[in-house]
């Protein structure tokens, strides 16, 4: 079945519409230090009130566990949200109580509201049906219709994703709708070359997208936390580097899967380790198969693809028609230990083809390096929730739209 876009609920001209967004932003205290989620509710959020819709915004932040606490509350969300629409931009106390009731009431066409944060409500995560269809209730008094655009919460099976779209007319919004057909073009119609490219700190996390899409790619390229792994799967010794050994059996098993199927499997040729996990950690680059040559010896870690590495890498990136990138290749938060990140961002701005970014530690670290997301084909919104998809998953807050 086709998921159902926003065209499908006809004119919403004076129409109460509910919009899930993402609007899960980091934060310094009160100040957002990337607006990146904010910015991608844009399009839907415009395309509503020009339709003169009142427009009812729903979103999460952060972890507050059922409880309201000052620390997760929506404020500079809602308050930068209103900035880039350029109008007011109303933020309820509460989540269904009577602030929220006013507000909604108080709605004129072509306005915005902002519930607080859905999670100072147990009902929203809650494992309990019951409970979770109370809360999306509640909430769908609020709206005439419901538009899902928060991408990044999609995999989750919670009130506002999943229950509130059963409540009511419902659709995808842009964002949601753009993400489904970009990561759905790497997972069905990629163009060739094929590149995966892969990083992080654990093999474990990216195990479903390397068995789904391993029959699928023409190459697959290692980094990261993850890449010492693969290493110690081949033989060699990886010093203090991150290893999952559980995981040895399973990734010498991608190794043969890889070779039987001719698949280029990308490997470090060169590795920067260092003496401990600090920014300002001496370090050295020696080769991948020699780590505990370093002058640190077997107290040696791994923090980041060698320069081989990542000119090797930016050259299988830059060749290939689809590229989809997940994972850090080092730890880019350290500026000495973020050039092979670096360099994979810079290559995949120069494919001639689509280049998927998926979300995020990947989207983070593009950002923190400057890169401007137009830049790239697509910069998914969604970290888990563009794993899941990859993966061949079934996402709860996709198949309620009709996907």
């Amino acid at each position: 079945m086709a998921l159902r876009t926003l065209e499908t609920l006809g004119d919403l001209a004076g129409k109460r519409v509910i919009v899930r967004c993402d609007l899960n932003v980091p934060l310094d205290g009160t100040e957002i230090t990337d607006d990146g989620r904010v910015r991608a509710s844009l399009p839907t959020l415009r395309a509503l009130l020009e339709q003169g819709a009142k427009v009812i915004v729903i979103s999460h932040l952060g972890r507050p566990k059922g409880t309201p606490k000052p620390e997760f509350s929506l404020a500079p969300a809602a308050a930068r949200l209103g900035e880039l629409l350029g109008q007011d931009v109303v933020l309820a106390a509460d989540t269904v109580g009577e602030s929220a009731q006013e507000a909604v009431a108080n709605l004129a066409d072509g306005q915005v509201v902002v519930l607080e944060n859905l999670r100072f409500n147990p009902g929203e995560t809650s494992k309990d049906d019951a409970e979770r269809e109370a809360f999306a209730a509640e909430l769908a008094k609020f709206g005439d219709a419901y538009v899902s655009d928060g991408f990044g919460v999609v995999h989750r099976k919670q009130a506002s994703v999943y229950d509130l779209a059963k409540a009511l007319p419902s659709a995808a919004g842009y964002l949601v709708a753009n993400e489904v057909e970009k990561l759905g073009r790497v997972v069905n119609d990629p163009e060739t070359p094929f590149t995966v490219v892969l990083g992080g700190s654990k093999v474990s996390d990216k195990l479903g997208v390397i068995e789904n899409l391993l029959p699928r790619v023409n190459r697959l390229v290692i980094g990261g936390g993850m890449l010492f792994t693969f290493l110690a799967a081949q033989g060699h010794a990886v010093a203090k580097s991150l290893l999952e050994a559980e995981q040895l059996d399973t990734v010498k098993g991608y190794i043969d899967e890889a070779a039987e199927r001719g698949v280029e499997l990308l490997l470090p040729s060169d590795i920067v380790v260092a003496e401990k996990f600090a920014a300002d950690a001496d370090h050295e680059v020696v080769a991948a198969d020699a780590i505990e040559s370093s002058k640190f010896g077997a107290e040696g870690i791994g923090l980041d693809i060698g320069p081989e590495t990542a000119r090797a890498y930016a050259e299988a990136i830059r060749t290939s028609k689809t590229v989809f990138w997940n994972g850090p290749m080092g730890v880019f938060e350290f500026p000495v230990f973020a050039n092979g990140t670096q360099a994979v961002a810079q290559a995949l701005t120069e494919v001639d083809g689509l280049s998927v970014v998926g979300g995020g530690d990947s989207a983070a670290a593009v950002r923190t390096l400057g890169f401007a997301d137009d830049e790239f084909g697509h910069v998914s919104t969604g970290g888990g929730a563009s794993l899941e998809l990859i993966e061949g998953k079934r996402l709860p807050g996709l198949e309620v739209l009709g996907w």
